[in-house]
């Protein structure tokens, strides 16, 4: 949500990424990241970036943030900070995770024809399979 709610706000305010790194004092490159997700400001540059925005600070996170008397800002924006972080972590171990099963079916996947090409029979059967395929698709 963050991600999505800057890059909006961003280009609301008619800014390119490299001119609000600008402002920031970082590189383009980092804007780029929270743009997409893989990371996060911490609590200072969040609020900086609030300011360059001229918005709230809860309008990046895209959530309220109420702030009880005994704590300060910076520590419930790093709180919340530190949950965008944990989100970040776990879709990258899914992503990460799911990768892996791709690679896997497709380690399988050729495997079975790296078999069917050995076995003279089954070379057969596959090439069968692919004259009638053939032949179907073409209406002969």
């Amino acid at each position: 949500m963050f991600n999505e709610n800057l890059k909006t706000l961003r280009k609301e305010k008619g800014f390119s990424q490299e001119q609000l790194a600008t402002r920031l004092n970082v590189v383009r490159q980092t804007v780029s990241k929270w743009e997409k997700g893989l990371s996060v400001p911490d609590a200072e540059l969040l609020i900086q970036l609030a300011e360059v925005l001229n918005v709230e600070v809860s309008d990046l996170l895209g959530k309220k943030i109420e702030i009880s008397e005994d704590q300060s800002e910076m520590d419930v924006l790093a709180c919340e900070l530190a949950k965008l972080n944990e989100l970040l972590v776990v879709y990258g171990n899914k992503l990460s995770n799911l990768k892996k099963k791709i690679g896997i079916a497709i380690g399988v996947v050729l495997v079975v024809f790296f078999i069917c090409a050995i076995y003279d029979s089954w070379s057969d059967m596959w090439y069968q399979f692919g004259q009638n395929l053939y032949y179907m698709l073409n209406g002969k």
